[in-house]
């Protein structure tokens, strides 16, 4: 089941000209279809040094998590193994969209999920990214990982509408 997240103001210094009022916050029916119908991502990793790790990431946006799929010899599955804090941001730097989750290594069944995914990456199809629905099916999940959101930040109309969105029982706001 999907979860609605709670929308409130984030904190930013003073100076930023946030509103105090609730008034003109976004809501996630305005924001989740961005994330639905972005193709590409940003996706930001800790490496066990410390230093941070960004790389650029297809994926899908499906039961209010994102899924994708690669080796897991890339740098930022190694990291994820080791620490799976992440942020997921899409590419405007004016109509932002900001996920902070965990990244987990899961599996889907063709009949169930598996069939949701694949129509899911259709939007890649131009690009020679066509996955079935038993992809992810395998002993390994055929690399198949899933962020689970805990807080996003978005906004379009910076600093008028910029909404934190906390997820029930996953995280403090942004």
């Amino acid at each position: 089941m999907e979860t609605i997240p709670r929308a409130s103001r984030p904190t930013f210094p003073d100076g930023y000209g946030i509103p105090e009022s609730s008034e003109g916050l976004l809501s996630w029916d305005q924001v989740e279809p961005r994330l639905r119908e972005a193709r590409h991502y940003w996706l930001s990793s800790v490496r066990p040094d410390g230093r941070p790790h960004s790389v650029p990431r297809w994926g899908v946006w499906v039961d209010g998590r994102f899924w994708y799929d690669g080796a897991p010899t890339t740098r930022h599955t190694r990291n994820v193994e080791t620490n799976p804090a992440v942020t997921l941001t899409l590419e405007s730097g004016t109509e932002v969209v900001i996920v902070e989750g965990e990244s987990h290594a899961t599996r889907a069944d063709p009949e169930g999920l598996g069939a949701r995914l694949a129509e899911a990456f259709g939007k890649y199809h131009d690009a020679g990214y066509r996955p079935g629905p038993d992809a992810w099916a395998g002993a390994d999940g055929g690399g198949l990982r899933v962020i689970t959101p805990t807080r996003a930040m978005a906004w379009f109309a910076f600093p008028t509408d910029c909404t934190r969105f906390t997820f029930a029982g996953r995280g403090e706001g942004v």
